[in-house]
């Protein structure tokens, strides 16, 4: 459906009790595209990306992927706009259980164990495209260093070759040089494959890296946004207290 951003959120609230974590967020995220969402912890980045993801309903308020609204969907079409979704989750949530080959492929198989050879194969092509080889097919995601895990987990994302692709805090725990290397893949996948791209991190040294645009969420709604290359000077007090990481300002 052309004409229709990727990701469109519209007045989406979501509260818990009287916790109000999502008030009024509005969000679009065009085809192609790398949007990035700040915003400090328990600003609830994570709570949208569930509700974006369908596993959160929303209070009230739409989300449309493609131009289809997936808050008014039946579960069989949920299913179907799902399929164009890949994660990489903040800790890599690898299978332990299985080797390295097994957890890249485990979306295409459901899991299941069929077509070893060929999915060895695929499995390589992918972990090839995140700089890893064949020597870690057979290794357990326990033998492999967290940078690896990481990797890992990106090939995992990368492999049924999904049209949106969601980054929880991609970062989260590796050291600066690692840290540059998932910056450098994200934006390397993002290009060469053509995916749309919506990550949240508060990791500002990531987010200059692999943003098109930004989004600043503060107090449930989203305050801000604009060109990567705004952020210094976005003109709002809250976006600059944010991204200079100081005491001082808007923000407790």
């Amino acid at each position: 459906m052309s004409g229709h951003p990727k990701i469109e959120l519209r007045n989406v609230v979501k509260s818990f009790g009287s916790n109000h974590v999502l008030r009024d967020v509005d969000l679009t995220v065009e085809t192609g595209e790398s949007v990035t969402v700040i915003g400090g912890s328990g600003s609830g980045k994570s709570v949208m990306l569930k509700c974006v993801l369908g596993l959160m309903e929303v209070d009230s308020g739409q989300i449309f992927v493609d131009g289809e609204d997936v808050c008014a969907m039946n579960a069989a079409d949920r299913d179907r706009v799902r399929a164009k979704f890949g994660m990489l989750f903040q800790g890599g949530a690898l299978f332990d259980s299985l080797p390295v080959w097994r957890n890249v492929t485990f979306a295409l198989t459901r899991g299941r164990f069929r077509k070893a050879a060929e999915m060895r194969r695929t499995a390589l092509d992918n972990l090839e495209r995140v700089g890893l080889g064949e020597d870690v097919l057979d290794l357990r995601p326990s033998e492999l260093s967290g940078g690896m895990q990481k990797r890992v987990a990106l090939a995992r994302a990368i492999a049924p070759r999904p049209e949106i692709i969601f980054f929880d805090e991609p970062t989260t725990g590796l050291d600066p040089i690692r840290t540059d290397v998932i910056n450098r893949l994200i934006t390397e996948l993002v290009r060469d494959l053509g995916i749309t791209a919506l990550t949240i991190t508060h990791d500002m040294g990531s987010v200059e890296k692999i943003s098109d645009r930004v989004a600043m969420l503060y107090e449930g709604a989203i305050i801000w946004t604009g060109p990567v290359a705004d952020l210094r000077h976005s003109g709002d007090v809250h976006v600059d207290q944010f991204v200079m990481g100081k005491a001082d300002g808007p923000i407790d």
